[in-house]
């Protein structure tokens, strides 16, 4: 038992990647302006993620090779899969960086609502703190620190929500009964897409252990089921507001409904989401730069311990702490990391799908089947969806081209149809 709460606790670092300061901003604000029904929402992302996330460890623990290690074997050898890989390097790095600014100004915000202390003395003490875990903890020993600050995050937020009055019947029929109210479509991408993240796959894959497949199954789900529950009451809490979503309005809206006490669980929640992101957009970095750029010779210079590593880490963590510091969102940089990210998360989910259905990778017993083929289809088909959206709101940002959401789905339809049909349909 001691040793599955261990596992448990291990894989809760992918939780904690993708409940940040974004994930909580955006499902409170869907909880604030739509109610209950965009919880469905949360529901399949949370099973997009389980499916991306087990299915990256399942590659590691199936052919010994991490993501980064799979596709330089199976695609280096021409100069498009170089160029693949490298672009993957560049995106995630690059998004990882850029968002730190947001992790840690989201901490900050979490600080804020507890004590009045001064933005830059909160940045530079997160930014410390973080680094001082990153420098002395091995990735086994963060992840499980990440797994506590997953489970303080859980007991803060859903605490708060199940104190609230709910409509029972209406909140259950949210779960399953998937609706889009109008103007919420591109919400529920972003409910997708905060949880679905391109640097998670990678960080899933490069993290080490020796549990078995079932057991490693069994801890993910529960892991990123639990994170999905707090998702859900993150945006639970977002129902107490009446007018747009702040974070110091929901404060207050909690305070007024709850006593003094939610706004501090509140303050406290969104500083560990803060906290937990920042340290794992920062590994997630070193980790993919190791998995991409380091050869068997080379292993040992990326050591994490070693300075290629840690070089990585702390470029990501210094960004965010400088434009922190400057109290400034880089907006420029955001907007490019995400039409990048918006093109490599379903390029890195369709390269997973087609490696895990290729003998020369993976033992067959290792391989998706067809219905998990399926279903893993379904998954890509939403990242592409997303991928696509982002990457046309960050042009229609950048240079003011715009499309409806019915060609985002159009396009997304195609892609996916040319790409996926063979490896579902005729497989041997």
């Amino acid at each position: 038992m001691k040793q599955r709460l261990l596992n448990i606790l291990f894989w809760s670092v992918i939780s904690a990647a993708f409940i940040g300061p974004g994930t909580v901003t955006t499902a409170a604000a869907a909880g604030t302006g739509f109610g209950y029904s965009l919880i469905w929402a949360l529901v399949f992302s949370t099973v997009a993620c389980f499916v991306l996330q087990e299915a990256s460890a399942r590659l590691t623990t199936g052919s010994g090779m991490n993501l980064g290690q799979a596709m330089k074997r199976e695609y280096s050898s021409t100069p498009a899969g170089k160029s693949v890989l490298y672009f993957s390097l560049i995106a995630i790095v690059s998004g990882c960086a850029a968002f730190e600014t947001g992790n840690i100004l989201g901490a900050t915000a979490g600080i804020k609502l507890l004590s009045d202390v001064n933005n830059t003395v909160i940045v530079l003490a997160i930014g410390l703190l973080s680094f001082v875990i990153l420098w002395k903890g091995t990735i086994s020993q963060i992840a499980k620190l990440l797994g506590a600050v997953v489970a303080l995050m859980g007991i803060c937020f859903a605490g708060t929500a199940i104190m609230m009055s709910h409509e029972i019947g209406e909140l259950l029929t949210s779960f399953v009964v998937p609706s889009i109210p109008d103007g919420a479509e591109i919400l529920v991408l972003g409910l997708i897409g905060t949880t679905v993240v391109p640097y998670n796959i990678f960080l899933g894959s490069g993290l080490k252990h020796s549990q078995s497949s079932s057991e490693m199954r069994l801890s993910l789900m529960i892991a990123i089921g639990l994170g999905g529950l707090i998702s859900i009451s993150v945006l639970l809490a977002g129902t107490a507001i009446t007018d747009a979503f702040t974070f110091d309005g929901l404060s207050e809206a909690l305070s007024l409904q709850l006593g003094g006490w939610a706004g501090v669980l509140l303050g406290v929640g969104l500083f560990g989401a803060g906290l937990s992101s920042t340290l794992t957009a920062a590994l997630a970095a070193s980790v993919t730069a190791k998995s991409v750029l380091a050869s068997n010779e080379e292993s040992s210079a990326w050591n994490e311990k070693k300075l290629r590593f840690r070089t990585v880490w702390i470029a990501v963590l210094l960004t965010g702490m400088i434009f922190g510091i400057l109290d400034l969102q880089p907006v420029p940089i955001i907007i490019l990391a995400q039409a990048l990210n918006g093109v490599i998360l379903p390029v890195i989910a369709v390269i997973l799908f087609l490696l895990m259905n290729n003998n020369n990778i993976l033992p067959r017993q290792h391989q998706n089947g067809k219905l998990y083929n399926f279903f893993t289809g379904i998954v890509v088909y939403a990242t592409v969806l997303i991928g696509i959206t982002n990457l046309a709101k960050s042009l229609s940002s950048a240079i003011g081209i715009d499309l409806v959401d019915q060609q985002y789905i159009f396009i997304s339809s195609l892609f996916i149809f040319a790409l996926l049909l063979k490896p579902i349909i005729f497989r041997k």
